[in-house]
């Protein structure tokens, strides 16, 4: 059903069986406006991804309800709104996107679409909105209102998204840290850096695959992923406590194997239980020059100490770069608060690249 305003249109999102199916014209056109709307924000193609890479991310699966819409003006996709609920027991949370192009932006179509977004939570029963979006740093020499973070790190300029937000009762939670790395100037700096590593983790092993996960560690890491949700530093923010199974892990995977994307997980292996005990996920873009995107890190608490980050890290870029030799930079993300992790990041040569605001309402 196509929902109409005086500004603009909305309809749900077709999620169609394949890019080349009679009905994925809307779909292709979400996501040629999403790379659109990131090259505005960030002035690159860092984030940029084919329909093909995005298409298994919308299928329905149990562990997430994701409801999708496009926005027209003009008869023309102009934007997207997305609402995911997640599927754990108990949670109040829904994730929310709204993303527009810069041409129809000011004329009040994200307040309408936010009280879609609103609804849409409310009749899932779920009282706390969650949103994170990118502040661009103004043109050097604008002066701007700075927004700092309740953690005590980082602070965000008060742009135009961040208006919106706190115009619409949301507050801001934390800041995460965009990071970019250029791999041709940091590689010795890195091959160093592992050899230090290596010099401090006795009792543990690198073990490196591209996804599957071998048998023999599908168990543990599963357990690791599972505690991506409790172990990262989260702020004021709302977290489910995720539950892995190697059901799950099997549905993980099968999302970026059917999205035809490469994704490298080098692991730090405990000698003493043979179970993995951090791990470092590298995933390509849409292209083989394309950036790479460095996506989740942790190491479990019990084994901090034995610079397993750094490891781990160090490890899996020079594996990348023979997997990948044609990708020159690496994005990742971490929260402001995350020193242990930053402080690998920058020893490495990533540089601040963006920095984005985690952002919360709980509904009335």
């Amino acid at each position: 059903m196509t929902i109409s305003s005086t500004a603009y249109d909305i309809r749900p999102l077709i999620v169609p069986g394949s890019v080349d199916a009679p009905d994925a014209a809307d779909f292709i056109a979400m996501v040629d406006v999403r790379n659109e709307i990131y090259r505005e924000i960030s002035a690159n193609d860092d984030e940029a991804a084919t329909p093909g890479q995005l298409l298994p991310h919308f299928r329905p699966n149990p562990d997430n309800d994701k409801r999708s819409w496009i926005v027209l003006v003009d008869a023309a996709v102009v934007g997207r709104v997305i609402v995911d609920i997640p599927a754990e027991e108990g949670s109040q949370v829904a994730f929310w996107t709204i993303e527009l192009l810069e041409r129809v932006q000011g004329r009040g179509i994200g307040t309408g679409l936010l009280e879609l977004v609103e609804d849409t939570a409310r009749r899932a029963g779920r009282t706390v909105l969650e949103s994170w979006a990118e502040h661009p740093e103004p043109p050097e020499g604008v002066a701007v209102t700075r927004l700092p973070s309740p953690t005590g790190f980082g602070t965000i300029p008060e742009d135009r998204p961040a208006r919106f937000y706190l115009r619409h009762g949301h507050t801001l939670e934390q800041v995460d840290r965009k990071s970019v790395l250029d791999m041709d100037a940091s590689l010795d700096t890195v091959r160093e850096l592992r050899a230090d590593a290596e010099a401090h983790a006795a009792g543990y092993r690198v073990e490196q695959w591209l996804l599957p996960v071998p048998r023999p560690y599908r168990q543990s890491f599963a357990w690791a992923k599972s505690r991506m949700s409790t172990d990262a530093p989260a702020a004021g923010l709302e977290v489910d406590e995720e539950k892995w199974d190697l059901d799950r892990l099997d549905r993980h995977e099968a999302r970026y194997l059917d999205a035809g994307q490469t994704v490298l997980v080098t692991a730090a292996i405990h000698e003493a239980t043979g179970d993995v005990v951090a791990f470092n996920e590298l995933c390509s873009g849409a292209e083989p020059t394309s950036t790479t995107q460095q996506m989740d890190t942790l190491v479990l608490h019990e084994h901090r100490g034995h610079r397993l980050g750094q490891l781990i890290k160090c490890a899996g870029i020079l594996r990348w770069r023979e997997i990948a030799p044609e990708s020159h930079r690496i994005i990742t993300w971490n929260a402001e608060e995350n020193r242990p992790m930053l402080s690998i990041n920058e020893a490495i040569g990533f540089v601040p690249a963006a920095y984005i605001g985690a952002w919360k309402k709980v509904l009335a």
